[in-house]
């Protein structure tokens, strides 16, 4: 794969991520107020979150500020290793897998760096709005939005199972964003085509 076509392949990513996330953060209020069920296994659940799997934060009053910069100089990390990997004509699989997870992690800097200065708040009763005169908060202070939810089952746990059983579960818990499947895509592919992604040359 060539290098334009690996930035296609990001542009295209980011585009779909912001405008996703531009539409449920001015059409629709926090939580579940402003739920909207597709299927019963599919719904469209706004929240934030400072950046990190399941809301996990960096405590501290720099904390926010300390991931955002982390995650700008991975991101340079992430294309340095791009453009080597097309440089070297290494797999497809491989320069793929690294453009997804570039895309993936620039879409959320991107919230993470502007969305603080250009929304104002989102409320459980208001929408938000974008390029407010009173913005929510500063730059590089900004929350990630995320909207993909998939309850596909909950209930109890058999008691027999240990350590869990008995307890209340549910598949899938997780509400993430375009960015968040790019990044899985990406690390998927890593996975389970690793030996088409790193192939032992003799």
């Amino acid at each position: 794969m060539s290098l334009r076509k690996a930035y296609l392949l990001i542009f295209l990513v980011l585009i779909v991520d912001q405008l996703s996330k531009i539409y449920v953060k001015t059409n629709f209020v926090l939580g579940d107020h402003g739920e909207v069920k597709v299927f019963e296994w599919f719904r469209i659940h706004f929240i934030e979150n400072e950046g990190m799997a399941w809301g996990t934060k960096i405590p501290g009053e720099y904390g926010k500020l300390i991931l955002t910069v982390f995650r700008i100089f991975a991101v340079f990390g992430i294309g340095w290793w791009l453009a080597d990997a097309v440089k070297k004509r290494q797999s497809n699989y491989l320069i793929t897998a690294i453009a997804l997870i570039f895309a993936g992690a620039a879409g959320n800097i991107i919230d993470s760096v502007f969305y603080g200065v250009i929304f104002d708040a989102s409320t459980e009763h208001n929408l938000a709005t974008i390029f407010s005169p009173e913005p929510y908060g500063t730059w590089f202070h900004g929350l990630v939005v995320d909207m993909f939810y998939f309850p596909i089952w909950s209930g109890k746990l058999p008691e027999w199972l240990p350590f869990f059983g008995g307890n209340d579960f549910r598949f899938f818990n997780a509400i993430f964003n375009v960015a968040d499947v790019a990044i899985s895509t990406g690390v998927g592919i890593l996975l389970v085509f690793n030996k088409k992604a790193f192939p032992k040359h003799e």
